[in-house]
């Protein structure tokens, strides 16, 4: 089984955007399910990449490819990842990538998950001002708001700190509820800057943001 994980991982490392899609559709035949193939799999290999880009070893047009290779499995896996989630309205959430970043698979398993589990999901995209955030949430009609910022580096990261100093002093600290990850994203992290939530991937997302928005 470990094989077929490392051969997921390798496809997104070297930009091979035919296997890794030769490789999810292995994998699903096989039957490994779609989130180990996105967890122990893709997403393995892309933090491979994003480590190499922010230690200044890959430039943007190979972690792009890297990306497309990850997106184009991704298509695959999506209506898998969908079966079995809860119809029921679980709340609102606006997902988005911090300013500065552009790393966004995690983004867009988390957001795929959350819709799938009852979530209405508005996604935001990638590099998204904190200012843009503060507008969507101060427009959206839900009285509770479930807030989902992702960063994959150190120095996007900051920006969740500057955001929640933001939704402190523009007074909607009460309308929502703010979920942070990514790779450098910790727990003391969270404590530090006052949010309330993290987790460490998307199937743990789904609890952590159905616990803090008041369900199960």
């Amino acid at each position: 089984m470990s094989d077929i994980f490392k051969e997921l991982a390798d496809a997104v490392i070297t930009q091979n955007i035919n296997g890794a899609v030769e490789k999810t559709k292995a994998a699903l035949a096989s039957g490994v399910p779609a989130l180990d193939i996105v967890q122990k799999g893709l997403s393995v290999g892309m933090k491979v990449i994003g480590d190499k880009f922010e230690a200044g070893e890959l430039f943007l047009p190979q972690i792009m490819m890297s990306a497309k290779a990850m997106n184009n499995a991704m298509e695959l896996l999506r209506p898998e990842l969908s079966k079995g989630g809860d119809a029921a309205n679980a709340g609102y959430c606006i997902s988005f990538v911090q300013t500065g970043d552009i790393h966004d698979i995690g983004n867009r398993l988390v957001s795929t998950m959350l819709g799938a589990n009852g979530f209405t999901v508005k996604v935001l995209g990638v590099d998204v001002d904190n200012e843009i955030v503060i507008e969507e949430i101060k427009k959206a009609e839900a009285k509770q708001v479930l807030l989902v910022g992702s960063a994959l580096m150190t120095t996007s990261m900051l920006s969740q700190k500057d955001l929640m100093i933001m939704i402190n002093e523009e007074g909607v600290r009460g309308k929502v509820k703010c979920m942070f990850g990514g790779a450098p994203v910790s727990q003391a992290w969270i404590n530090e800057i006052g949010a309330d939530g993290t987790a460490e991937n998307a199937a743990e997302a789904v609890i952590v943001a159905k616990k803090i928005m008041g369900g199960n």
